[in-house]
């Protein structure tokens, strides 16, 4: 049953969702489905929310007060009972706008038996830091679920679906995606793959010290799929696990996950370990967390990740790069992108100088390279080069991939004096200005310094709602607004880089600075390579906050709150379902 509520009148429709939206299914082919072997969960009593359903209901009208731009949808099921809950924040929609072309979502908790079934989506911003795009509670995990949810999630991200999605090995998963994401490239999770092989392999690890680091490199630094099948059957033979039934169903289903297989799509892969250590709720969310416990640290962890990016912007913003060559594309990288990825890309530039690239084919517009290392000739990668149109293809296709350019294009660019980076090898979403300098995340630089970034950012907010309300009532008052807000994002751009100058980030009130950190990590690359989650790491990674915390009341949680709600039945066309503007919808269950 629904109420909906606009101020002017009410209205009751059952069976039904809010307000109208145009018909028909989607009805496209499985374009995703593929040889998978996928686990199918068997079907158990349905689990409820129980009394945190109200706590729940009451804790998002709490939300519709204090930030507009949140967004929410509930599924209920014949019985009127909760069984799917999705929401995201503002911030992280916004953050959808500028980084959604490659989306994960983390279904984590079954494995790990947390009491609260939440799978989050997530992303990866211009730092190469995760990033939050929305959450979802998971009480019925059907194929139909999984669909309501990402139809929902696509409306809630303007419907713009991901170039790519990773996710977790499951049936019902992969039926959803190719039914409502079509088009995206769909990856099942390494790490998920790989959780048992410390168990499944234990006697190969202990028996031969060499052997996981092996198998790293055939899964994640081979290039091509030929390299990958050599490589495997390699490691088959050298360690006699030809019998071996797991490996064999990885294999089965290596065009599934093994990264080779998807290199010719953007995943903004920027780092093998990826999807890992990057896990946004790591050390917010554990097997003892309930739900009340859940949204505070929901919000600790959204704070967190705010100050983490905050933190990055002012290593790009005010600190200067060390370059490590004369050329003129090293320094304009410098300029454009974060130090991050400035980083990735100086390294590629670097390694040009061990190598050559021959011209084999083409005398005119179009020539075709051979790039290979001095020292390693029998090794080689294939660029071809439009000269006129400056577009470079590389058979490693590392920037197809990352967004990177690769060191063999870049070598090519070398000897045929391209002293540029061309702007369509500058992808927008890795420098500096990827947010355009406005958006939600900026500082200022008012007096209220010690007041919680996320109550400045609610009270922004709720302006900018007001403001964009007013603009949108005519051609008129929209071109004034959007050209105020321009004006006003540049003077904001400029007062955090003068608010930056000056207040350091916490990593330097901390004692941690930036090349303490870099040291660090320099240090964690060289050791082992991580192959898969070490039990004791996952045990770790499972305990890290108080599991004996007192559950806190929903009034006194203060957190960014969700305005566009929905409440959709199980056996209501999800097409129905629609979260329009700021009206305030109220919901009566029956």
């Amino acid at each position: 049953m629904y109420v909906a509520m606009d101020g002017n009148r009410a209205s009751i429709e059952k069976n039904r969702g809010v307000g109208n939206t145009p018909s028909g299914e989607l009805s496209r082919p499985l374009k995703n489905a593929g040889a998978m072997n996928y686990g199918v969960r068997p079907h158990s009593r349905k689990r409820t929310l129980g009394r945190d359903a109200q706590n729940l209901l009451e804790y998002f009208k709490k939300m519709q007060a204090e930030n507009p731009g949140f967004f929410y949808a509930i599924q209920l099921d014949e019985d009127s009972r909760m069984t799917n809950v999705f929401w995201a924040d503002a911030r992280s929609r916004s953050a959808y706008c500028h980084f959604g072309d490659t989306v994960t979502l983390d279904t984590g908790y079954r494995v790990n038996q947390y009491r609260v079934p939440f799978a989050p989506f997530t992303g990866v911003n211009h730092h190469g830091q995760t990033i939050l795009f929305g959450c979802a509670l998971l009480l019925d995990e059907s194929e139909a679920s999984f669909t309501w949810l990402f139809k929902t999630f696509l409306t809630a991200m303007n419907d713009r679906p991901p170039v790519s999605i990773t996710t977790d090995q499951d049936r019902a998963i992969q039926t959803a995606i190719a039914h409502v994401f079509p088009d995206s490239r769909h990856c099942i999770s390494k790490w998920h793959v790989l959780r048992e092989g410390q168990e499944k392999l234990a006697h190969v690890c202990h028996a031969h010290p060499n052997f996981q680091v092996e198998l790293y490199n055939c899964i994640n630094l081979t290039e091509t799929i030929e390299e990958f099948e050599f490589s495997w059957n390699s490691i088959l033979e050298k360690y006699d696990l030809r019998r071996n039934d797991w490996l064999q169903s990885l294999y089965n289903a290596r065009a599934q996950w093994v990264p080779v297989y998807f290199r010719d799509s953007f995943f903004a892969a920027i780092s093998p370990s990826q999807g890992y250590e990057g896990s946004f709720f790591e050390g917010y969310v554990n097997q003892q967390t309930t739900l009340p416990m859940f949204f505070r640290q929901y919000e600790r962890a959204l704070e967190n990740s705010f100050e983490k990016e905050i933190e990055a912007d002012f290593v790009t913003i005010c600190t200067t790069p060390v370059l490590r060559t004369p050329s003129p594309m090293e320094k304009q990288a410098a300029n454009l992108y974060t130090r991050k990825i400035f980083t990735k890309f100086q390294e590629e530039l670097v390694e040009t100088f061990v190598y050559t690239a021959n011209r084999i084919e083409g005398d005119g517009a179009i020539s075709t390279f051979r790039v290979a290392k001095f020292e390693d000739d029998n090794k080689a990668y294939i660029v071809t080069f439009n000269y006129p149109e400056m577009r470079a293809n590389c058979s490693c296709q590392i920037f197809e991939y990352s967004g990177i350019l690769c060191r063999h294009v870049l070598t090519v660019f070398t000897v045929t004096n391209v002293l540029t980076l061309p702007t369509h090898y500058i992808l927008n979403r890795w420098t500096r200005n990827a947010k355009n300098g406005t958006g939600f995340d900026e500082l200022t630089g008012d007096s209220h310094g010690q007041e919680s970034l996320t109550l400045r950012y609610n009270s922004l907010c709720r302006e900018a709602i007001r403001y964009a309300e007013e603009g949108a009532t005519a051609v008129e008052t929209y071109d004034a607004a959007i050209n105020t807000l321009r004006d006003g994002g540049k003077k904001v751009a400029l007062v955090k880089k003068n608010v930056a100058k000056v207040m350091p980030p916490s990593s330097q009130v901390n004692g941690t600075g930036y090349d303490d950190r870099k040291n660090s990590m320099s240090t964690l690359d060289h050791m082992t390579p991580l192959l898969w989650p070490r039990q004791d790491e996952m045990l770790r990674r499972l305990n890290l906050n108080d599991a004996g915390a007192p559950g806190q009341n929903v009034s006194d949680l203060n957190l960014p709150r969700m305005t566009p709600v929905s409440l959709h039945r199980d056996d209501a066309p999800s097409e129905n379902m629609v979260l329009k503007g700021t009206f305030l919808f109220v919901f009566v269950l029956t």
